[in-house]
């Protein structure tokens, strides 16, 4: 009897021990690794899921979820995250890195990644952090040392973590990890503390040339467009006044044509008629003008002043008639 209540006893540990071991939950952030004598079988999502009991099938738990991140050059401290103020550690190794034009920057950086494949995370490498720390700080002192300290500064911040994160995934897709980079931020970029005086002096010279460029080339796009304009212009009214002498004087060429053949075909006629316009053209800026008959003599004629003016058309219409009375005396 005591033998059999033994028995039953243990019958009871050995099914509540396989009912407490025959299944594993996974919570929302978690994937689930499953492995039977320490093979691997699959990878199982959020939930309940049941497994064999006794350690025959263990569960490993990976948090695939959650954005975990690495700083580099600082830490965060408390719960809100402060920057800590490195009283108790300093982390210059990390942070002291060689630029392109050979000068020294303190550059701080944050590594953001995802686990994606958590059988990979666990099996493929002994220490995926730290090797993600390696990684990171390798790639990192790469790009910065592409660059000149005055664009790690300014406006190459951008281009600095773009790079650093496409270099950072391709070395751990090589390496098989099953990690994610979210992306890679940039901190604070700053000269070493012993040389940022100078490196401010530098900066606000390189600030004031700046500022005197803008001012020329501003200056340069205000004055040298007017003037093209002004010159253009003084040119197509050069080009307008040629064109226009030029006509003129093709114009006089080919009226002097005709009249020479008109001369030709009509001497007498012709010279008459250019006579007579010649005598018109100049009698006519005449104001006053009286004609007298050429064959009285000692006469001395006076007329009203206004009575002339009056009488200046019809002058003018006399001094036609004498004058080609004239010609054909002549």
């Amino acid at each position: 009897m005591t033998d059999r209540f033994f028995w039953l006893i243990v019958l009871g540990i050995i099914i509540f021990i396989g009912g407490a071991t025959s299944y594993y939950k996974v919570d929302t952030d978690e994937e689930a690794i499953l492995l039977r004598f320490g093979k691997y079988v699959d990878t199982y999502p959020y939930g309940l899921h049941f497994k064999l009991p006794f350690g025959i099938d263990r569960a490993i738990r990976v948090k695939t979820k959650l954005r975990q991140k690495h700083e580099f050059g600082f830490r965060t401290s408390g719960a809100r995250g402060t920057r800590s103020q490195y009283s108790t550690k300093d982390f210059t190794e990390e942070s002291l890195m060689l630029t392109g034009d050979l000068n020294l920057a303190e550059v701080q950086w944050v590594v953001q990644f995802q686990i994606s494949e958590p059988q990979k995370y666990l099996f493929h490498t002994k220490d995926p952090q730290q090797n993600i720390r390696d990684v990171s700080e390798s790639v990192m002192r790469r790009v910065v040392g592409d660059r000149a300290v005055s664009e790690m500064l300014t406006t190459g911040k951008a281009e600095v973590m773009v790079e650093a994160t496409r270099l950072t995934q391709e070395i751990l897709d090589r390496y098989d990890m099953g990690i994610q980079i979210v992306n890679i931020t940039l901190q604070d970029v700053d000269p070493p503390d012993e040389v940022k005086a100078s490196f401010n002096e530098v900066n606000a010279a390189k600030q004031e040339q700046e500022k005197m460029i803008n001012n020329a080339e501003k200056e340069y796009n205000r004055v040298i467009p007017k003037a093209k304009g002004q010159a253009e212009q003084k040119i197509a009214i050069a080009q307008g006044y040629a064109e226009s002498i030029l006509n003129r004087s093709k114009g006089d060429a080919d009226k002097f044509k005709l009249v020479l053949a008109a001369y030709r075909r009509a001497p007498r006629t012709t010279r008459e008629r250019l006579y007579l316009e010649a005598m018109e053209d100049v009698l006519g800026r005449v104001k006053n003008l009286t004609v007298v008959d050429p064959k009285l003599d000692g006469l001395l004629p006076l007329y009203p002043q206004s009575a002339a003016k009056g009488n200046t058309r019809g002058a003018q219409s006399d001094t036609r008639a004498a004058a080609a009375s004239k010609a054909g005396v002549n």
